[in-house]
């Protein structure tokens, strides 16, 4: 017999629902007792040239209709704006603005802070692609750009996307010849072409499993990182694979690489190797590719290539593919000399070295399982860390100049898609966890929300735990990017074992990528701590600036966003919800 809200909350077969699923409590109080199913008011919020802020609290009674589709384009339908369906609870009703300016549909805050930026006393190690979040939060909402349409859906916009999503043209003409990106009447196309991809992407990926059998891309091989990721077309790629990939790049000259991706429907993230760590736990990656990546591995005593060490798995391989590494003039040779030297220094072993039809250079080296290497070299550079001191968190946190020491258990995950249930040392309750997903996923997620999955396809988890969640979603054609709230249970290990993805991150910040990057944001068990830290309003808003926009159905509809403009908080501080706009 399915599982219904009711049934579970009323047996109390599985407590921890109560606080997972208040949102479908009040949305079974809100029918039951109103006999409707029409959603609750839309405010109308005024745009506004100036600096966006809130400006007043007044109730009102005019709503917007809910989005509806019609040609691809994003459109409203009409309601009676003079019928009230709302609860006799308190609303909380918020005139917002619209960010300003030119570029405000693109807005990242922590990494758009040009004043932050300028004040830097330096550029040489990245540091003006880091994190540089501005206080307060803004607190406006994200415009959309002029014709902008339902995306494409999975998995034809790993091909093609709407031109009119992302209009950025930098790309098609600074790669015009090496097929990154083309313009098609209103679609931009991805061949699967790039810098070290001259055969095409798929080409490629079978060449560097004939030089490495062992990687056994899906099995062997699940959980991997792009290093300079451009368009992602590797990691798009290799999902036919059953790989997951982790691509990312900075916000750089390479003009919306990464919005690219996400409108694609690929795993994607901004971030740059400057002068902190990554946000990823330490030993998580199976593999690490960089093609042309342009990232100096030796540069500041090699604490570049340190931190890929952090966090690349024992006996992981580092995949470097690049032209530069077999060129013949000086320049290139001391490169290839410091990444010689340095290499060895920290026990990464050549396992497959060659050419490809096309004359493109691939390396491939091999992280040690275990730190006897370390004791044994001859010189003690770069020295291993001193556990005490090392620091435990990812989250703006300095670059190591220190080799990670290696557990004295490590062993490698079971091939997947076996290692997604197969239960970490040391967690009980592991089991149990994932049989409770799965059975609200199916029962309740897939069968009673109202979702359609289909048009689902880029996915957040905002407080992941265990990654059951995504565990149990791994049939539908979407993927599930997990985040592990920093001041939250480090349980990003496990993620990665598992063989999913994730990212550390504070909700009290703006997260590290484009607006509508997330077709559905998913949330237990966050917001209650989250307001102890912090405004639960500034939550939301970043929730409203990376969701993308999309029809929803009448019976299940809590927050709702037209334009990019105008949304309606209801009751936001007592709900943990799936919110979707």
């Amino acid at each position: 017999m399915a599982i219904s809200v009711q049934n579970l909350l009323k047996e109390r077969r599985y407590p921890f629902i109560v606080s997972l699923l208040l949102l479908l409590l009040f949305v079974a109080f809100f029918v039951l007792t109103t006999n409707t199913s029409q959603p609750p008011p839309l405010y109308h919020l005024p745009q506004s040239s100036t600096h966006p802020s809130i400006s007043q609290n007044i109730p009102s009674k005019a709503r917007t209709p809910p989005l509806r589709e019609i040609d691809g384009k994003i459109s409203n339908s009409s309601v009676d704006p003079d019928s009230d369906d709302s609860d006799s609870g308190e609303d909380l009703v918020i005139d917002w603005k619209a960010c300003p300016g030119p570029l405000a549909v693109d807005y990242i805050p922590c990494l758009d802070n040009w004043k932050a930026i300028k004040s830097l006393k330096s550029r040489r190690h990245m540091e003006h692609r880091e994190r540089h979040c501005p206080k307060p939060n803004p607190r406006c909402l994200i415009p959309l750009p002029d014709g902008y349409k339902v995306p494409v859906p999975w998995p034809k916009s790993r091909d093609m996307i709407w031109f009119d999503n992302v209009p950025h043209l930098k790309l098609v003409e600074y790669k015009k010849e090496q097929n990154w990106v083309k313009t098609s009447g209103e679609y931009l196309l991805f061949p699967g072409g790039g810098t070290q991809f001259k055969e095409g992407v798929t080409h490629y990926i079978q060449y560097i499993e004939k030089n490495l059998p062992k990687i056994g891309w899906g099995k062997r091989t699940r959980v991997i990182l792009d290093v300079g990721c451009g368009v992602a077309s590797f990691g798009g790629y290799l999902l036919d694979k059953d790989v997951i990939t982790m691509s990312f790049a900075p916000k750089d000259e390479h003009e919306a690489q990464i919005q690219f991706a996400l409108e694609r429907g690929i795993p994607a993230t901004l971030s740059v190797i400057g002068t902190q760590r990554l946000t990823f736990p330490d030993n998580a990656f199976d593999l690490i590719h960089c093609a042309r990546c342009r990232v100096h591995w030796d540069g500041d005593g090699g604490k570049p290539l340190l931190e890929l060490n952090r966090i690349l798995r024992p006996g992981g391989v580092f995949i470097w593919s690049a032209t530069p590494v077999y060129r013949d003039d000086e320049r290139d040779k001391k490169v290839w000399e410091s990444m010689v030297a340095l290499t060895e220094s920290i026990c990464w072993k050549v396992v497959a070295k060659s050419f490809d039809s096309s004359g493109i250079g691939l390396v491939i080296y091999e992280k040690p399982v275990s730190s006897s290497c370390y004791e044994s070299r001859k010189v003690n550079n770069p020295p291993v860390c001193d556990e005490d001191a090392h620091a435990k968190t990812s989250w703006y946190t300095p670059l190591d100049g220190c080799i990670s020491r290696i557990p004295t258990t490590t062993t490698w995950p079971t091939p997947w898609p076996q290692r997604l249930k197969t239960k970490p040392d040391g967690l009980p309750n592991f089991h149990e966890d994932t049989r409770k997903w799965s059975e609200i996923v199916t029962n309740v997620y897939l069968e009673n929300l109202g979702v359609n999955w289909s048009n689902v396809r880029n996915v957040m988890d905002m407080n992941a735990g265990y990654g059951g969640f995504a565990a149990a979603s791994t049939d539908l054609p979407l993927w599930v990017m997990n985040v592990v709230p920093v001041n939250m249970p480090d349980t990003l290990p496990v993620i990665f074992d598992r063989g999913l993805i994730g990212i550390y991150h504070d909700w009290c910040e703006s997260l590290n990528t484009y607006p509508r990057s997330y077709d559905l944001l998913h949330s237990s068990f966050l917001f209650g701590n989250l307001t102890h830290r912090c405004e639960m309003l500034d939550s939301a808003v970043e929730m409203d600036r990376i969701l993308r926009p999309a029809y929803i159905s009448n019976d299940f509809w809590l927050l709702g966003k037209v334009s990019g403009v105008q949304i309606d908080i209801f009751k936001i501080k007592r709900f943990l919800f799936i919110y979707m706009k």
